[in-house]
């Protein structure tokens, strides 16, 4: 087969000669990675027919290469290095021999060649000069500067085509270029430059050239150069004054990246009152005050470094501000006034309340008090006359209870003032109440007042009778024998009573201690007889002391106390 299709060819190169017809080459231009496709068609005339239709090509050194062909009775084979990247563009190839490339490549740069056998009129053929290109791949490397560096390289363009691309940069600044190509057909360029930071921001563009573009393509670039900040305190004028509302100053800072951190102070004083710090700003949400005078600071910082700026802000006082401010300091005055006055008065009537309250509750304890002393009185008065109603009714104890009241009367001579015909018994009638001894016993007094006297007597004319029967009872139950023993036994001397007159019990007549106003004559001169024996009674069981005379301490000795209670 590959026999005959070289002998195809090679006859019709012969006819060709023979006949004297010469074949002019015909250009066409293609990409790579594209389609592409070869034309060649040729009319039949009178009764000539199509045999075989072959395409070849020959490379630029000269290498010829069979790449398809169609027979009219063999029919289409491909040759190897073409299989499955090109074929007849028709269904009939003798009609339309367009042979189509389906992936172009940059050796596929070539003169391409179509043969067409025919019978009985010979062999034609076509050749076709087919250049490819490449359009153009370029990238841009630019390079991130910082102020204060050296010369150095600003960015980079690099660029891949065929046939080769040329590079330029489209710029104003003061640089040098360096152009460098690459075996693999890669061609890159440079521009180097000294960093400031006035270039930042400016154009430094690349252009990359090329036969199949009708423009240059463009890449874009800016320039980036990084320095400090260089803030500004912005916001102050000379319209300031005290009182003033809405206030505020503004940190401007240029730098390279922008500065995001600021920082706000006042020298040599802290930030006043009432000052809100936003980002870059500072304001005052109260009317402005002379104490907001002073150098302010804005520290702003990026990646490059940290730059302060001052401002020195001044705050004149006008005749409103100063009149605004008196009147503000004359209100706050007065608002304190009023409230320390409201406080004190406050107070006042507190420590009045207090002080009442504290007086009516004294005056209620003293009155609980008082009661609760009388009560104890009466109480200490009702236990002394049961204990002077329930002593014996022993004639003799009776005998030295005269003689022990005569002595105690007569110690007691200056107090006491003894009415004409009264006896020793009348004379206890006029006892004070309420008046006791140092024994607890009450103090015999004679009683001055003939109106008292009467009531007095009138008083214990029921006494009497209650004593009376207090008095038969105790004699009824008593077991107390009654021989002197007895009244040596008891040397306490028994407390005096007022009681009803003689009383008989079983044809005895009985006496009770305190019934002195039943004493007649012959009983006041047993009383006299008997002096003697109460003299050495009271000898031997009492002492006088002070003006009283009291009992000498005894282990059965029962002592009254004078409230009334048995010691």
């Amino acid at each position: 087969m590959a026999r005959l299709a070289w002998f195809g060819l090679f006859l019709t190169k012969l006819i060709a000669s023979v006949c004297g017809e010469s074949v002019q080459p015909v250009g066409l231009r293609t990409f790579a990675d594209e389609e592409t496709r070869l034309p060649c068609e040729f009319k039949v005339q009178d009764e000539s027919k199509v045999v075989q239709v072959t395409w070849s090509r020959e490379q630029q050194d000269g290498v010829k290469e069979q790449i398809i062909t169609n027979h009219m009775t063999e029919g289409i084979q491909e040759f190897p290095g073409f299989v499955g990247r090109v074929r007849f563009e028709s269904l009939d190839p003798f009609k339309d021999s367009a042979l189509l490339i389906l992936s172009t490549k940059e050796s596929d740069d070539a003169t391409y060649t179509c043969h067409i056998s025919t019978f009985p009129s010979g062999n034609f053929e076509k050749q076709i000069r087919l250049t490819v290109w490449r359009i153009p791949i370029a990238m841009l490397e630019p390079v991130i500067l910082e102020e204060g560096q050296t010369f150095r390289v600003a960015a980079t363009c690099r660029a891949v085509g065929l046939p080769r691309p040329e590079l330029s940069w489209d710029t104003d600044l003061l640089g040098q270029t360096q152009n460098k190509s690459s075996e693999d057909k890669v061609i890159s360029s440079t521009f180097l430059l000294h960093p400031l930071r006035s270039l930042n921001g400016r154009k430094l563009d690349c252009l990359v050239w090329h036969p199949a573009l009708e423009n240059p393509q463009r890449l874009s670039n800016t320039l980036v150069v990084h320095f400090p900040p260089n803030p500004e305190v912005v916001g102050y004028d000379q319209n300031w004054s005290v009182g003033r509302i809405g206030a505020g100053l503004r940190c401007e800072s240029g730098g390279n990246p922008r500065p995001q951190n600021f920082t706000w102070n006042r020298k040599g004083k802290s930030l006043p009152e009432g000052v809100t710090v936003e980002g870059n700003r500072l304001f005052f949400t109260r009317p402005l005050n002379k104490t907001d005078e002073g150098v302010y600071e804005c520290e702003a910082k990026n990646s490059m470094g940290a730059v302060r700026a001052e401002f020195n802000v001044d705050i004149p006082v006008t005749s409103e501000a100063a009149r605004l401010e008196a009147s503000f300091n004359n209100l706050l005055i007065i608002i304190v006034g009023g409230a320390t006055g409201g406080l004190v008065v406050l107070m006042v009537i507190i420590i009045i309340l207090v002080n009442r309250h504290h007086r009516r509750r004294n005056r209620k304890l003293k009155r609980e008090l008082t009661e609760r002393k009388e009560e104890i009185n009466n109480l200490s008065r009702q236990a002394s006359m049961r204990r002077l109603n329930s002593v014996s009714t022993d004639p003799r104890i009776q005998t030295e209870e005269c003689a022990l009241i005569r002595l105690d009367s007569a110690l007691k001579s200056s107090f006491l003032s003894l009415e004409g015909n009264s006896t020793l018994c009348d004379q206890r009638d006029g006892l004070r109440e309420g008046e006791y001894d140092s024994l607890g016993r009450p103090a015999i007094y004679p009683s001055y007042r003939s109106e008292r006297g009467s009531s007095r007597r009138k008083e214990t004319e029921v006494e009497r009778e209650e004593r009376r029967r207090r008095v038969e009872s105790f004699v009824t139950n008593s077991t107390v024998p009654l021989d002197s023993d007895s009244l040596h036994r008891d040397q306490s001397p028994p407390p005096l009573s007022i009681s009803s007159g003689p009383q008989r019990e079983g044809g005895m007549e009985k006496e009770g201690w305190g019934q002195r106003e039943g004493v007649t004559e012959g009983e006041e001169g047993d009383c006299t007889s008997n002096s003697y024996q109460i003299s050495e009674a009271l000898s031997n069981h009492f002492q006088y002391s002070n003006g009283f005379l009291r009992p000498k301490p005894h282990p059965n000795a029962i002592l009254l106390h004078p409230r009334g209670q048995i010691i």
